[in-house]
Protein backbone atom coordinates (compact mmCIF):
# COMPACT_ATOMS: atom_id res chain seq x y z
CA UNK A 1 0.00 0.00 0.00
CA UNK A 2 1.40 3.20 -0.97
CA UNK A 3 -1.15 5.65 -2.06
CA UNK A 4 -4.36 6.05 -0.73
CA UNK A 5 -7.36 7.61 -2.02
CA UNK A 6 -9.60 9.56 0.51
CA UNK A 7 -13.43 9.26 -0.73
CA UNK A 8 -14.27 12.06 1.57
CA UNK A 9 -13.89 15.89 1.61
CA UNK A 10 -13.93 18.92 4.59
CA UNK A 11 -11.86 18.23 7.77
CA UNK A 12 -11.64 13.93 7.57
CA UNK A 13 -10.23 14.03 4.41
CA UNK A 14 -7.51 16.63 5.70
CA UNK A 15 -6.99 14.49 8.82
CA UNK A 16 -6.39 10.87 6.63
CA UNK A 17 -4.40 12.76 4.59
CA UNK A 18 -1.99 14.21 7.79
CA UNK A 19 -2.12 10.55 8.98
CA UNK A 20 -1.08 9.27 5.42
CA UNK A 21 2.13 11.36 5.08
CA UNK A 22 2.86 10.20 8.77
CA UNK A 23 2.36 7.01 8.03
CA UNK A 24 4.70 7.51 4.59
CA UNK A 25 2.29 7.23 2.29
CA UNK A 26 1.09 9.23 -1.00
CA UNK A 27 -2.80 11.00 -0.06
CA UNK A 28 -5.09 11.46 -3.17
CA UNK A 29 -7.95 13.76 -2.45
CA UNK A 30 -11.00 13.76 -4.63
CA UNK A 31 -13.34 17.36 -5.61
CA UNK A 32 -16.44 17.97 -6.48
CA UNK A 33 -16.42 21.07 -8.70
CA UNK A 34 -17.93 23.57 -5.54
CA UNK A 35 -14.73 22.09 -3.72
CA UNK A 36 -11.79 23.29 -6.01
CA UNK A 37 -10.34 25.57 -3.67
CA UNK A 38 -10.80 23.53 -0.26
CA UNK A 39 -8.30 23.02 1.99
CA UNK A 40 -7.92 18.84 1.66
CA UNK A 41 -7.55 19.61 -2.46
CA UNK A 42 -4.22 21.71 -1.68
CA UNK A 43 -2.69 19.57 1.67
CA UNK A 44 -2.99 16.37 -0.96
CA UNK A 45 -0.17 14.86 -3.29
CA UNK A 46 -2.53 14.76 -5.76
CA UNK A 47 -6.11 15.69 -6.21
CA UNK A 48 -8.97 14.62 -9.02
CA UNK A 49 -12.40 16.02 -9.46
CA UNK A 50 -15.16 13.62 -9.40
CA UNK A 51 -18.05 16.15 -10.74
CA UNK A 52 -20.46 19.00 -10.28
CA UNK A 53 -21.53 20.14 -6.57
CA UNK A 54 -24.48 17.45 -5.73
CA UNK A 55 -23.02 14.91 -3.69
CA UNK A 56 -24.94 12.03 -5.58
CA UNK A 57 -23.19 13.69 -8.58
CA UNK A 58 -19.94 12.89 -7.05
CA UNK A 59 -18.64 11.99 -3.58
CA UNK A 60 -21.88 9.60 -3.79
CA UNK A 61 -21.06 8.19 -6.73
CA UNK A 62 -19.14 4.77 -6.40
CA UNK A 63 -18.04 4.67 -10.51
CA UNK A 64 -16.52 8.15 -10.17
CA UNK A 65 -15.08 6.90 -6.95
CA UNK A 66 -13.45 4.19 -8.95
CA UNK A 67 -12.73 5.96 -12.19
CA UNK A 68 -10.44 8.76 -9.61
CA UNK A 69 -8.79 5.45 -8.11
CA UNK A 70 -7.55 4.55 -11.69
CA UNK A 71 -6.62 7.93 -13.28
CA UNK A 72 -4.60 9.09 -9.47
CA UNK A 73 -2.94 5.53 -9.76
CA UNK A 74 -4.30 4.82 -5.85
CA UNK A 75 -4.00 1.30 -4.31
CA UNK A 76 -6.46 2.05 -1.25
CA UNK A 77 -9.04 3.88 -0.69
CA UNK A 78 -10.45 5.47 2.55
CA UNK A 79 -14.00 6.69 2.94
CA UNK A 80 -13.57 8.32 6.28
CA UNK A 81 -17.47 8.82 7.22
CA UNK A 82 -20.51 9.83 6.17
CA UNK A 83 -21.21 9.56 1.70
CA UNK A 84 -20.18 6.08 1.16
CA UNK A 85 -18.23 4.81 4.56
CA UNK A 86 -20.92 2.69 5.82
CA UNK A 87 -22.40 1.40 2.37
CA UNK A 88 -21.03 -2.23 1.85
CA UNK A 89 -21.48 -2.54 -1.95
CA UNK A 90 -18.73 0.25 -2.08
CA UNK A 91 -16.58 -1.57 -0.28
CA UNK A 92 -17.48 -4.36 -2.51
CA UNK A 93 -16.58 -2.31 -5.49
CA UNK A 94 -13.16 -1.29 -4.00
CA UNK A 95 -11.71 -4.68 -3.04
CA UNK A 96 -13.43 -5.87 -6.47
CA UNK A 97 -11.56 -2.80 -8.31
CA UNK A 98 -8.38 -5.00 -6.60
CA UNK A 99 -7.55 -1.86 -4.21
CA UNK A 100 -7.41 -1.89 -0.48
CA UNK A 101 -10.26 -1.20 1.40
CA UNK A 102 -9.26 1.01 4.47
CA UNK A 103 -12.24 -0.10 6.85
CA UNK A 104 -13.88 -3.16 7.77
CA UNK A 105 -14.94 -5.88 5.25
CA UNK A 106 -18.48 -5.59 3.50
CA UNK A 107 -19.81 -8.36 5.16
CA UNK A 108 -19.43 -6.82 8.38
CA UNK A 109 -20.58 -3.19 7.27
CA UNK A 110 -23.81 -5.13 6.32
CA UNK A 111 -24.14 -6.82 9.51
CA UNK A 112 -24.16 -4.11 11.32
CA UNK A 113 -25.89 -1.82 8.81
CA UNK A 114 -29.15 -3.34 8.97
CA UNK A 115 -30.64 -2.67 12.52
CA UNK A 116 -32.55 -6.02 13.16
CA UNK A 117 -29.79 -8.49 11.86
CA UNK A 118 -27.46 -6.44 14.32
CA UNK A 119 -29.68 -6.63 17.05
CA UNK A 120 -30.27 -10.83 16.42
CA UNK A 121 -26.45 -10.62 16.27
CA UNK A 122 -25.84 -9.34 19.43
CA UNK A 123 -28.26 -11.27 21.49
CA UNK A 124 -26.92 -14.34 20.09
CA UNK A 125 -23.32 -12.96 21.19
CA UNK A 126 -24.74 -12.56 24.44
CA UNK A 127 -24.47 -8.51 24.29
CA UNK A 128 -27.43 -6.80 25.84
CA UNK A 129 -30.19 -5.06 23.53
CA UNK A 130 -33.24 -3.02 23.89
CA UNK A 131 -36.09 -5.34 24.29
CA UNK A 132 -37.88 -4.95 21.29
CA UNK A 133 -38.10 -6.94 17.68
CA UNK A 134 -35.41 -8.39 15.81
CA UNK A 135 -37.22 -8.45 12.43
CA UNK A 136 -39.35 -5.27 11.09
CA UNK A 137 -42.72 -5.04 11.97
CA UNK A 138 -45.07 -4.85 8.84
CA UNK A 139 -48.42 -2.83 9.48
CA UNK A 140 -49.51 -0.54 12.65
CA UNK A 141 -52.14 -3.41 13.60
CA UNK A 142 -48.78 -5.59 14.64
CA UNK A 143 -46.63 -2.55 15.94
CA UNK A 144 -50.11 -2.04 18.05
CA UNK A 145 -49.63 -5.74 19.69
CA UNK A 146 -45.71 -5.93 20.34
CA UNK A 147 -46.02 -2.24 21.76
CA UNK A 148 -48.84 -3.88 24.00
CA UNK A 149 -46.42 -6.33 24.74
CA UNK A 150 -43.39 -4.21 25.29
CA UNK A 151 -45.33 -1.28 27.19
CA UNK A 152 -45.40 2.39 26.04
CA UNK A 153 -44.12 4.05 25.26
CA UNK A 154 -42.04 2.50 22.36
CA UNK A 155 -39.99 3.78 19.85
CA UNK A 156 -40.49 3.03 15.89
CA UNK A 157 -36.81 3.42 14.15
CA UNK A 158 -35.67 2.63 10.63
CA UNK A 159 -34.33 -0.92 10.00
CA UNK A 160 -31.97 1.02 7.55
CA UNK A 161 -29.27 3.35 8.26
CA UNK A 162 -29.31 6.11 10.95
CA UNK A 163 -28.70 9.98 12.50
CA UNK A 164 -32.34 10.20 13.58
CA UNK A 165 -33.82 9.35 10.38
CA UNK A 166 -37.07 7.29 10.43
CA UNK A 167 -37.48 7.43 14.22
CA UNK A 168 -40.60 8.19 15.96
CA UNK A 169 -41.59 8.19 19.78
CA UNK A 170 -45.35 6.28 20.52
CA UNK A 171 -46.91 6.62 23.67
CA UNK A 172 -49.99 5.16 23.19
CA UNK A 173 -52.11 3.29 20.54
CA UNK A 174 -54.15 6.37 19.57
CA UNK A 175 -51.34 7.46 18.09
CA UNK A 176 -49.44 4.42 16.73
CA UNK A 177 -51.16 4.16 13.24
CA UNK A 178 -49.79 8.10 11.63
CA UNK A 179 -46.18 7.05 13.66
CA UNK A 180 -45.77 4.24 11.74
CA UNK A 181 -46.34 5.88 8.26
CA UNK A 182 -44.52 8.49 9.38
CA UNK A 183 -41.35 6.86 10.14
CA UNK A 184 -41.74 3.98 6.91
CA UNK A 185 -42.08 7.15 4.98
CA UNK A 186 -38.97 9.14 6.29
CA UNK A 187 -37.59 5.89 6.11
CA UNK A 188 -37.62 5.24 2.30
CA UNK A 189 -37.02 8.83 1.63
CA UNK A 190 -33.51 8.84 3.66
CA UNK A 191 -31.85 5.12 2.75
CA UNK A 192 -34.52 3.64 0.12
CA UNK A 193 -35.73 0.93 2.67
CA UNK A 194 -39.06 1.48 4.60
CA UNK A 195 -38.68 -1.09 6.97
CA UNK A 196 -39.21 -0.32 10.94
CA UNK A 197 -39.15 -1.91 14.12
CA UNK A 198 -40.06 -1.18 17.58
CA UNK A 199 -37.89 -0.80 20.51
CA UNK A 200 -38.72 -0.28 24.47
CA UNK A 201 -38.20 3.63 24.95
CA UNK A 202 -35.79 3.74 27.77
CA UNK A 203 -36.94 6.95 29.81
CA UNK A 204 -33.70 9.46 29.75
CA UNK A 205 -30.90 7.41 29.36
CA UNK A 206 -27.39 8.23 28.48
CA UNK A 207 -25.54 8.24 25.06
CA UNK A 208 -22.02 5.85 25.58
CA UNK A 209 -19.95 4.61 22.94
CA UNK A 210 -17.12 2.33 22.97
CA UNK A 211 -14.11 2.79 20.86
CA UNK A 212 -13.03 -0.75 19.08
CA UNK A 213 -9.78 -1.69 16.89
CA UNK A 214 -9.37 -5.04 15.36
CA UNK A 215 -6.86 -6.14 13.19
CA UNK A 216 -6.62 -9.20 10.30
CA UNK A 217 -4.37 -10.88 12.95
CA UNK A 218 -7.66 -12.31 15.39
CA UNK A 219 -6.65 -9.17 17.82
CA UNK A 220 -9.28 -6.73 18.91
CA UNK A 221 -8.58 -3.96 21.75
CA UNK A 222 -11.62 -1.45 23.10
CA UNK A 223 -10.19 2.14 23.96
CA UNK A 224 -12.53 2.81 26.58
CA UNK A 225 -15.87 5.10 26.54
CA UNK A 226 -17.12 8.42 24.43
CA UNK A 227 -20.22 10.23 26.58
CA UNK A 228 -21.83 11.70 23.37
CA UNK A 229 -25.66 12.72 25.32
CA UNK A 230 -25.76 16.23 24.57
CA UNK A 231 -27.38 16.10 21.46
CA UNK A 232 -30.20 17.47 19.28
CA UNK A 233 -32.21 15.40 17.12
CA UNK A 234 -30.62 12.54 17.74
CA UNK A 235 -27.35 14.84 15.97
CA UNK A 236 -24.06 15.09 18.35
CA UNK A 237 -22.82 18.43 19.45
CA UNK A 238 -20.66 17.70 22.26
CA UNK A 239 -18.55 14.78 23.24
CA UNK A 240 -16.26 14.04 26.06
CA UNK A 241 -13.64 10.96 27.29
CA UNK A 242 -14.24 9.20 29.83
CA UNK A 243 -17.98 9.57 30.48
CA UNK A 244 -18.37 11.47 34.15
CA UNK A 245 -20.60 8.23 35.49
CA UNK A 246 -18.30 5.26 34.05
CA UNK A 247 -16.12 3.74 36.58
CA UNK A 248 -13.60 1.41 36.10
CA UNK A 249 -15.85 -1.97 36.52
CA UNK A 250 -18.35 -0.37 34.44
CA UNK A 251 -16.16 0.39 31.64
CA UNK A 252 -14.67 -2.96 31.67
CA UNK A 253 -17.86 -4.90 31.46
CA UNK A 254 -19.05 -1.90 28.39
CA UNK A 255 -15.42 -2.50 27.03
CA UNK A 256 -16.17 -6.29 26.90
CA UNK A 257 -19.30 -6.34 25.39
CA UNK A 258 -17.98 -3.72 22.58
CA UNK A 259 -14.98 -6.56 21.99
CA UNK A 260 -17.92 -9.27 22.04
CA UNK A 261 -19.85 -7.30 19.29
CA UNK A 262 -16.83 -6.85 17.10
CA UNK A 263 -15.81 -10.16 17.42
CA UNK A 264 -19.30 -11.49 16.74
CA UNK A 265 -19.43 -9.81 12.80
CA UNK A 266 -15.54 -10.59 11.82
CA UNK A 267 -14.73 -7.27 12.47
CA UNK A 268 -11.67 -4.90 11.21
CA UNK A 269 -10.06 -1.83 11.33
CA UNK A 270 -11.82 0.72 14.03
CA UNK A 271 -15.08 1.19 14.80
CA UNK A 272 -17.62 2.05 17.71
CA UNK A 273 -20.31 0.23 19.48
CA UNK A 274 -22.60 2.12 21.16
CA UNK A 275 -24.60 1.63 23.95
CA UNK A 276 -27.87 3.09 25.88
CA UNK A 277 -26.98 3.65 29.39
CA UNK A 278 -30.06 3.46 31.65
CA UNK A 279 -30.59 5.67 35.08
CA UNK A 280 -30.61 2.40 37.05
CA UNK A 281 -27.16 1.51 35.44
CA UNK A 282 -28.13 -0.69 32.87
CA UNK A 283 -26.40 -0.49 29.06
CA UNK A 284 -28.28 -1.78 26.02
CA UNK A 285 -26.64 -1.94 22.53
CA UNK A 286 -28.02 0.80 20.17
CA UNK A 287 -25.89 -0.04 16.62
CA UNK A 288 -22.21 -0.27 15.68
CA UNK A 289 -21.00 2.34 13.35
CA UNK A 290 -18.62 0.60 11.43
CA UNK A 291 -15.84 3.52 10.50
CA UNK A 292 -13.80 5.86 11.65
CA UNK A 293 -16.22 8.40 14.02
CA UNK A 294 -16.64 12.24 14.17
CA UNK A 295 -15.62 12.34 17.88
CA UNK A 296 -12.69 9.91 17.45
CA UNK A 297 -9.99 12.79 18.84
CA UNK A 298 -11.19 12.54 22.43
CA UNK A 299 -10.61 9.24 22.77
CA UNK A 300 -6.98 9.45 20.74
CA UNK A 301 -6.12 12.11 23.46
CA UNK A 302 -6.81 10.53 26.10
CA UNK A 303 -5.25 6.98 25.37
CA UNK A 304 -2.50 8.71 22.98
CA UNK A 305 -3.22 6.77 20.14
CA UNK A 306 -3.62 8.16 16.54
CA UNK A 307 -6.64 5.86 15.44
CA UNK A 308 -6.24 6.82 11.69
CA UNK A 309 -3.04 5.66 11.66
CA UNK A 310 -4.02 2.57 12.98
CA UNK A 311 -6.56 2.23 10.48
CA UNK A 312 -3.82 2.54 7.56
CA UNK A 313 -1.45 -0.36 9.89
CA UNK A 314 -4.15 -3.03 9.64
CA UNK A 315 -5.49 -2.31 5.88
CA UNK A 316 -1.90 -2.61 5.51
CA UNK A 317 -1.86 -6.53 7.32
CA UNK A 318 0.15 -5.21 10.14
CA UNK A 319 -0.65 -6.55 13.60
CA UNK A 320 -2.22 -3.69 15.92
CA UNK A 321 0.05 -1.11 17.66
CA UNK A 322 -1.89 -0.94 20.87
CA UNK A 323 -1.98 -3.36 23.64
CA UNK A 324 -5.12 -4.56 25.88
CA UNK A 325 -5.35 -2.86 29.00
CA UNK A 326 -5.03 0.94 27.97
CA UNK A 327 -6.21 2.81 30.65
CA UNK A 328 -7.27 6.59 30.17
CA UNK A 329 -5.40 9.33 31.19
CA UNK A 330 -6.87 12.92 31.48
CA UNK A 331 -9.77 14.18 30.60
CA UNK A 332 -10.84 15.49 26.53
CA UNK A 333 -13.70 17.18 24.92
CA UNK A 334 -14.76 17.98 21.94
CA UNK A 335 -17.24 20.61 20.30
CA UNK A 336 -18.34 20.12 16.70
CA UNK A 337 -17.91 23.63 15.11
CA UNK A 338 -20.38 24.04 12.89
CA UNK A 339 -22.44 26.53 9.94
CA UNK A 340 -25.85 26.83 11.77
CA UNK A 341 -27.36 29.46 13.89
CA UNK A 342 -28.05 28.09 17.38
CA UNK A 343 -30.00 31.30 18.57
CA UNK A 344 -32.22 31.22 14.91
CA UNK A 345 -32.91 26.63 15.98
CA UNK A 346 -29.63 25.67 14.64
CA UNK A 347 -30.74 26.74 10.61
CA UNK A 348 -27.87 25.82 8.26
CA UNK A 349 -26.03 28.91 7.39
CA UNK A 350 -23.86 29.66 4.14
CA UNK A 351 -21.49 32.34 3.43
CA UNK A 352 -17.89 33.13 2.50
CA UNK A 353 -15.52 33.41 5.58
CA UNK A 354 -14.31 36.46 5.64
CA UNK A 355 -11.61 35.82 8.66
CA UNK A 356 -10.79 32.51 10.68
CA UNK A 357 -8.65 32.60 13.77
CA UNK A 358 -8.22 29.03 15.40
CA UNK A 359 -6.95 28.32 19.22
CA UNK A 360 -3.80 26.92 20.48
CA UNK A 361 -2.13 26.26 23.35
CA UNK A 362 -1.32 23.53 25.69
CA UNK A 363 -3.95 20.65 25.31
CA UNK A 364 -5.67 22.37 22.34
CA UNK A 365 -6.55 20.80 18.88
CA UNK A 366 -8.40 22.32 16.06
CA UNK A 367 -9.37 19.11 13.25
CA UNK A 368 -11.10 21.56 10.52
CA UNK A 369 -11.20 21.35 6.71
CA UNK A 370 -11.52 25.43 6.18
CA UNK A 371 -9.46 28.56 5.95
CA UNK A 372 -10.43 32.24 5.18
CA UNK A 373 -12.15 32.51 2.33
CA UNK A 374 -13.72 28.90 2.06
CA UNK A 375 -17.02 29.25 0.48
CA UNK A 376 -19.75 27.39 2.73
CA UNK A 377 -22.72 26.17 0.52
CA UNK A 378 -25.83 24.18 1.27
CA UNK A 379 -24.53 21.19 -0.79
CA UNK A 380 -22.52 19.22 2.13
CA UNK A 381 -23.37 18.73 5.67
CA UNK A 382 -22.30 21.87 7.90
CA UNK A 383 -19.47 20.79 9.91
CA UNK A 384 -16.45 23.61 9.93
CA UNK A 385 -14.36 22.11 11.84
CA UNK A 386 -14.08 20.64 15.55
CA UNK A 387 -12.32 21.82 18.59
CA UNK A 388 -11.12 19.51 21.08
CA UNK A 389 -9.22 20.28 24.51
CA UNK A 390 -7.36 17.61 26.52
CA UNK A 391 -6.32 18.15 30.49
CA UNK A 392 -6.20 16.65 34.05
CA UNK A 393 -9.28 16.59 34.82
CA UNK A 394 -12.68 17.43 33.71
CA UNK A 395 -12.90 20.42 35.41
CA UNK A 396 -9.60 21.69 33.59
CA UNK A 397 -11.05 20.39 30.06
CA UNK A 398 -13.79 23.18 31.03
CA UNK A 399 -11.89 25.55 31.64
CA UNK A 400 -9.83 24.61 29.01
CA UNK A 401 -12.74 24.55 26.50
CA UNK A 402 -13.82 27.84 27.81
CA UNK A 403 -10.86 29.45 27.41
CA UNK A 404 -10.09 27.91 23.24
CA UNK A 405 -14.03 28.76 22.37
CA UNK A 406 -13.18 32.35 23.49
CA UNK A 407 -10.17 32.44 21.20
CA UNK A 408 -11.83 31.14 18.27
CA UNK A 409 -13.29 33.73 15.29
CA UNK A 410 -14.82 32.50 12.75
CA UNK A 411 -16.04 35.75 10.59
CA UNK A 412 -18.83 35.32 7.41
CA UNK A 413 -21.18 32.87 8.70
CA UNK A 414 -23.19 32.12 11.75
CA UNK A 415 -21.49 29.17 13.78
CA UNK A 416 -22.89 26.81 17.08
CA UNK A 417 -19.74 28.80 18.80
CA UNK A 418 -22.20 30.54 21.21
CA UNK A 419 -24.48 27.71 22.26
CA UNK A 420 -20.79 25.52 23.37
CA UNK A 421 -19.45 28.67 25.15
CA UNK A 422 -23.02 28.96 27.36
CA UNK A 423 -22.80 25.02 27.63
CA UNK A 424 -19.34 25.11 29.23
CA UNK A 425 -20.75 27.90 31.97
CA UNK A 426 -23.61 25.81 32.76
CA UNK A 427 -23.95 23.91 36.16
CA UNK A 428 -25.74 21.10 34.93
CA UNK A 429 -22.91 20.32 32.40
CA UNK A 430 -20.29 21.43 34.70
CA UNK A 431 -21.68 18.40 37.35
CA UNK A 432 -22.09 15.88 35.07
CA UNK A 433 -24.81 15.10 35.52
CA UNK A 434 -27.36 14.99 31.87
CA UNK A 435 -28.51 12.72 29.56
CA UNK A 436 -29.58 12.78 25.76
CA UNK A 437 -32.38 15.23 26.84
CA UNK A 438 -30.24 17.89 27.59
CA UNK A 439 -31.14 20.29 25.30
CA UNK A 440 -34.56 19.83 25.54
CA UNK A 441 -34.78 20.01 28.94
CA UNK A 442 -31.77 21.83 30.31
CA UNK A 443 -30.52 23.68 27.40
CA UNK A 444 -33.35 25.69 26.42
CA UNK A 445 -32.22 28.89 27.99
CA UNK A 446 -28.76 28.58 26.22
CA UNK A 447 -30.45 29.16 22.90
CA UNK A 448 -31.65 32.86 23.57
CA UNK A 449 -30.21 35.29 21.76
CA UNK A 450 -26.94 36.96 22.64
CA UNK A 451 -26.93 40.31 24.70
CA UNK A 452 -26.80 43.41 22.61
CA UNK A 453 -23.33 44.68 23.63
CA UNK A 454 -21.96 41.41 22.42
CA UNK A 455 -24.24 41.48 18.98
CA UNK A 456 -22.61 44.92 18.25
CA UNK A 457 -18.92 43.88 19.09
CA UNK A 458 -19.31 40.89 16.60
CA UNK A 459 -20.87 42.89 14.02
CA UNK A 460 -18.35 45.79 14.25
CA UNK A 461 -15.12 43.31 14.10
CA UNK A 462 -17.10 42.02 10.90
CA UNK A 463 -17.03 45.14 9.33
CA UNK A 464 -13.18 46.03 10.43
CA UNK A 465 -11.97 42.65 8.88
CA UNK A 466 -13.92 43.12 5.71
CA UNK A 467 -12.21 46.84 4.89
CA UNK A 468 -9.13 45.39 6.12
CA UNK A 469 -9.30 42.91 3.50
CA UNK A 470 -11.02 44.56 0.82
CA UNK A 471 -7.61 47.66 1.40
CA UNK A 472 -5.46 44.63 0.89
CA UNK A 473 -6.78 43.45 -1.94
CA UNK A 474 -6.86 46.72 -3.28
CA UNK A 475 -3.07 47.39 -2.91
CA UNK A 476 -2.19 44.20 -3.98
CA UNK A 477 -3.65 44.23 -7.58
CA UNK A 478 -2.13 47.77 -8.33
CA UNK A 479 1.21 47.91 -10.06
CA UNK A 480 3.53 50.76 -8.64
CA UNK A 481 7.07 51.08 -10.17
CA UNK A 482 9.52 47.64 -10.33
CA UNK A 483 6.69 45.96 -8.77
CA UNK A 484 4.83 46.30 -12.14
CA UNK A 485 7.54 44.01 -13.56
CA UNK A 486 7.43 40.96 -10.94
CA UNK A 487 5.23 38.81 -11.85
CA UNK A 488 1.22 38.55 -12.13
CA UNK A 489 -1.15 40.21 -9.71
CA UNK A 490 -1.43 37.05 -8.13
CA UNK A 491 1.85 36.90 -7.24
CA UNK A 492 2.25 40.29 -6.27
CA UNK A 493 -0.89 39.41 -3.77
CA UNK A 494 1.01 36.97 -2.26
CA UNK A 495 4.02 38.38 -1.80
CA UNK A 496 2.15 41.42 0.49
CA UNK A 497 0.75 38.44 2.55
CA UNK A 498 3.90 36.83 3.22
CA UNK A 499 3.22 33.60 1.53
CA UNK A 500 6.26 34.31 -1.29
Amino acid sequence: MRRVLIANRGEIACRIIRACHEEGLEAVAVFSEADRLSPHVSAADRAVEIGPPPARDSYLDVGRMLDAAARSGADAVHPGYGFLAERPQFAEAVTGAGLVFVGPPADAIRAMGEKTEARRRMEAAGVPVVPGTTAPVASPDEALAVAERLGYPIMLKAAAGGGGKGMRRVTDGAGMAAAFRGAQSEAQSAFGDGAVYIEKFIERPRHIEVQVLADNHGAVVHLGERECSVQRRHQKLIEEAPSPVVDPELRARMGDAAVQAARSVGYRSAGTVEFLFAPDGAFYFLEMNTRIQVEHPVTELVYGVDLVREQLRIAAGLPLGVSEGLRPRGHAIECRITAEDPLGGFLPATGRLAYLRVPSGPGVRWDGGIETGTEIGLHYDPLLGKLIVWAETRDRAIRRMRRALDELLVVGVPTSQAFHRRVMDDPVFRSGAYDIGYVEHVGMPLLASDPPERALRHAALAVALAEHESRLAAVALVPTGQDAAQGSAWLRAARLRGLR
